[in-house]
């Protein structure tokens, strides 16, 4: 908080030794700076010293609170009422909170305000409370008109009463009004299904009423009735059916109505004849008006012009949530320059609306997911970046939430997040990310949120200790406050993202801080957030040390593999993915438990989205790397599972389940459950017809494995009978296998080009046959030595289709764009691979694939030799 007169504070504060010393300032001066602080702050000033407890309970602060940021129960209430003698104003949100009210023994109490209040509590809040003059409560449909009956008999010095969202609002209970409430002069029945519209022509006293979104009223009756109201000045029919005719009678036959609103009211709009309708010098605002110059052209009271302009900025709120399609043009020439007029009203609650109105009307759809660029361009060019940032600024937290939740929606608008920026928002996003008012803190980090997906300004929040704060934040609230964490993990995921920030928010203590966030929150939103920002993490492990997998990370991530919400299942197999990519992670995993986690999620994930299976299916590829995990996933279960994804139409789904059943099929024990799973016909179709030649590839690495076993290691142990059956089987699947693999080699031969390079053996040739042979995507896999030992078996094999496949693979494992190519030409020169492809390129009763295939191989490793030489 920055208070005006701070220098002249510091100067009264000052010792003789040039220390400052706050607590020798005046009792006077230090009321005025504590009434500055909202309630939490004042509190926590409070507790520094004796001195200052003493000033902070001075009852004249303690005249209004505002509860809807906090969670405010009984408890609070207790320990609050000693503070309490003179409270007038309380403004809540929720039922715990209202029932705690009547806990504060604030028997001076005018003012109340909010909403998800029983009729039970409202009634025990009026009786105790009789000197009420103002109740605004609502939208509640658990009031009813018997409640209105309470506050009739038990508040008779009330002024001021705004009820929203009632179902009925009875002749009976108007009436009470009219009996008991000789002062009543503003009356709101807001949003309601049915008011006895006949029943407020009996309260004599109202001099404005609203009945804005009301239904089920009888207009041509009620005209003649309230027109004879003698002291009504101000009438808001607005978003109801009222007719131009109605209209025409209230305002000609009216002798006190000075202003009539009637916004967003289709029946009248519709009407052609609406602009005839004549006013009598008496104020009409519809959206067929210039709403704009009311404030300035229009003459009358400051009675007048408070409620207007409550009524207004309440009206096109709720016009603005109900996201009707065909205003976009209303907001676009008035709406928005009309919120930014009334942010600069006096009223604290015509401000508070008008921001809340202006978070909301910048959505281009009702779903309230993008921000229409029109609208945010509307606000920046009027100005409203810097008005809002300094009404965030305000020690009303009402007031300060609700700008700040303007910020951070114009913040994801990559244009207008430029503007915010540039006016200083990052900082007060992060200074009022701190504060201890959710509704405060949520609206912050949410644009700490929106405004960390444009890398230009990661930095800035970075620079600002933006990464600190949140993982701070992350770390002190509990996990009710879903809000809060949900936005505050957004952030550190999009932070992470970068490679930079990675490591800053490892440091910072980030991946203990979401780890321990997935497990004590199991609020869905947050849970993806939090795994989001532990996926970008581990996509970083290897470079930021081992931070992304400690502090309880991997365990939490295979926690949530059982997770109810399929997109924090998803993410979590996301996560693990990235993670199985090296071999210290995949040996953590495994003895963290993630090969059965991930198995048992494989296993109920066959009906599950594209995106679910593919992810698990990459995460069991990543394992099944190690060879003790894969006999651990054929052990658990693992195999069938992945032969149904790689049956999907979808080739990134397949793709990865091929590529985990080529790693599982290295494997003797696991070559006999593929088998008998039906894997055989499954990656026999990929062969043949997947959309991704990796795919194909890896589907024929899997037969290649499949055959080159014997029959005798490949079938299990069991009785002589069960051997002989499962041997023809399997003896049935190889034969299969084999024709899949011949047809799959042929694809990528030209006989006649091919027998001419061999040949030639030139260098040319071998280029073309090399461009029809090499499948570009194959550059990232990697293979271990005894994969590589086993291709070079291959070549030695009787079958000349196994030799044709393993020169064909060692190709692709070798060719000088993979990436691993280099590792692969080391582990082939150390094996004695170039004897072995020398024979195989040299014989005469080889086919010819397997000769020019060879002989490429040949060139790639002496290409390799060459490089390393070079290098050193």
């Amino acid at each position: 908080m920055v208070f005006k007169n701070h220098s002249v504070w510091r100067k009264v504060a000052m010792k003789d030794n040039g220390f400052v010393d706050w607590t020798s300032l005046p009792d006077d001066a230090m009321i005025q700076l504590f009434s500055l602080l909202n309630n939490h702050d004042r509190a926590n000033l409070s507790a520094t010293c004796k001195a200052w407890r003493i000033v902070g309970a001075s009852k004249c602060l303690w005249t209004s609170l505002d509860l809807r940021g906090y969670k405010f129960n009984i408890t609070m209430a207790v320990s609050l009422s000693p503070r309490c003698v003179n409270l007038q104003q309380v403004r809540f949100r929720g039922a715990e909170s209202a029932d705690a009210i009547n806990h504060l023994n604030a028997m001076n109490l005018r003012d109340i305000s909010g909403d998800s209040i029983t009729e039970d509590t409202l009634t025990m809040l009026v009786s105790r409370h009789k000197d009420l003059r103002c109740i605004q409560v609502g939208p509640d449909d658990k009031v009813t008109s018997g409640s209105i009956k309470a506050i009739a008999f038990y508040c008779p010095k009330l002024k001021q009463l705004r009820l929203s969202g009632i179902k009925d609002v009875l002749a009976d209970s108007i009436n009470a009004l009219a009996n008991y409430c000789p002062n009543l002069v503003d009356i709101g029945f807001i949003d309601c299904l049915n008011v006895d519209g006949v029943a407020l022509g009996h309260v004599l006293s109202v001099r404005f009423l609203s009945v804005a979104g009301t239904s089920n009223t009888k207009w041509d009756v009620v005209s003649h009735v309230w027109c004879k109201l003698p002291e009504l000045i101000g009438l808001d029919v607005s978003r109801t059916d009222i007719s131009s005719t109605a209209v025409s009678m209230l305002l000609s036959s009216s002798r006190s109505l000075k202003v009539l609103c009637a916004l967003n009211c289709p029946v009248l709009e519709q009407d052609i004849t609406v602009n005839t309708v004549k006013t009598e010098g008496k104020l009409l605002l519809g959206l067929f008006s210039d709403i704009r110059n009311v404030f300035s052209d229009w003459g009358c009271s400051n009675e007048i012009m408070t409620w207007l302009k409550w009524i207004l900025s309440h009206t096109l709120l709720r016009i603005a949530k109900s996201s009707p399609q065909n205003l976009d043009y209303f907001w676009l020439k008035q709406g928005v320059a009309l919120f930014l007029s009334l942010l600069q009203c006096s009223q604290e609650d015509v401000q508070e609306m008008a921001a809340s109105g202006l978070a909301t009307c910048i959505f281009a759809n009702e779903g309230n997911a993008i921000i229409d660029p029109g609208k945010a361009e509307a606000v920046v060019k009027n100005g409203g970046v810097p008005l809002l940032l300094d009404l965030a600024k305000s020690w009303q937290e009402g007031i300060q939430s609700a700008a700040t939740k303007a910020i951070s929606n114009l913040s994801a608008d990559l244009n207008a997040a430029k503007t915010v920026s540039d006016e200083g928002g990052i900082g007060i996003f992060i200074e009022l990310a701190r504060s201890k008012n959710r509704q405060v803190s949520e609206a912050a980090t949410g644009g700490l949120w929106n405004l960390s997906v444009g890398e230009e300004h990661k930095a800035a929040i970075t620079e600002a200790g933006g990464i600190r704060t949140l993982v701070d934040i992350i770390s002190e609230w509990s996990s009710d406050a879903d809000g809060v964490l949900e936005c505050s993990a957004g952030a550190l995921a999009n932070l992470a993202a970068n490679k930079k920030y990675s490591r800053e928010i490892a440091i910072a203590g980030g991946v203990q801080s979401l780890a321990t966030l997935i497990n004590n929150c199991k609020f869905r939103g947050v849970q993806e957030q939090a795994t989001r920002g532990l996926v970008n993490l581990a996509a970083h492990s290897v470079r930021n040390g081992p931070n992304a997998r400690e502090a309880g990370a991997l365990e939490a991530l295979i926690q949530l593999t059982c997770s109810p919400h399929e997109g924090v299942r998803q993410v979590a197999a996301g996560a693990l993915w990235h993670l199985s990519l090296t071999n210290v992670n995949r040996e953590a995993i495994a003895a963290a438990g993630g090969v059965e986690a991930l198995v048992t999620l494989a296993q109920s994930s066959l009906n599950a989205s594209q995106c679910l299976q593919g992810m698990v299916a990459g995460a069991l590829w990543g394992l099944s790397m190690s060879k003790a995990n894969s006999i651990a996933i054929g052990r658990e279960g693992g195999i069938p599972p992945l032969i149904v994804f790689a049956h999907s139409d979808s080739h990134d789904v397949h793709e990865v389940a091929a590529g985990a059943l080529w790693n599982l099929a290295f494997d003797h024990s696991n070559v006999f459950q593929i088998v008998e799973e039906g894997g055989i016909p499954v990656l026999a179709r990929l062969c043949s017809s997947s959309e991704s030649r990796k795919a194909s590839f890896m589907a024929a690495l899997a037969l290649a494995y499949i055959c080159r076993g014997r029959t005798n290691e490949l079938a299990p142990t069991g009785t002589s009978s069960e051997n002989t059956s499962k041997s023809v089987s399997l003896d049935e699947a190889r034969t299969t296998a084999l024709k899949h693999i011949e047809a799959f080699i042929l694809t990528f031969s030209d006989p006649q080009a091919f027998a001419a390079a061999v040949v030639s053996s030139s260098r040319a040739a071998l280029d073309q046959a090399n461009e029809r042979a090499y499948i570009l995507e194959t550059g990232i896999l990697r293979c271990s030595e005894a994969e590589i030992g086993r291709f070079i078996a291959m070549l030695r094999s009787s079958s000349s289709i196994l030799k044709a496949f393993a020169a064909f693979a060692l190709l692709q494992f070798t060719d000088p764009q993979g990436r691993n190519a280099v590792y692969h030409a080391s582990l082939m020169l150390d094996a004695g691979a170039v004897k072995v492809l020398r024979a195989a390129a040299a014989s005469a009763n080889e086919p010819v694939e397997v000769k020019i295939f060879a002989k490429i191989v040949l060139r790639n490793l002496e290409y390799h030799q060459q490089e390393t030489l070079y290098l050193v």
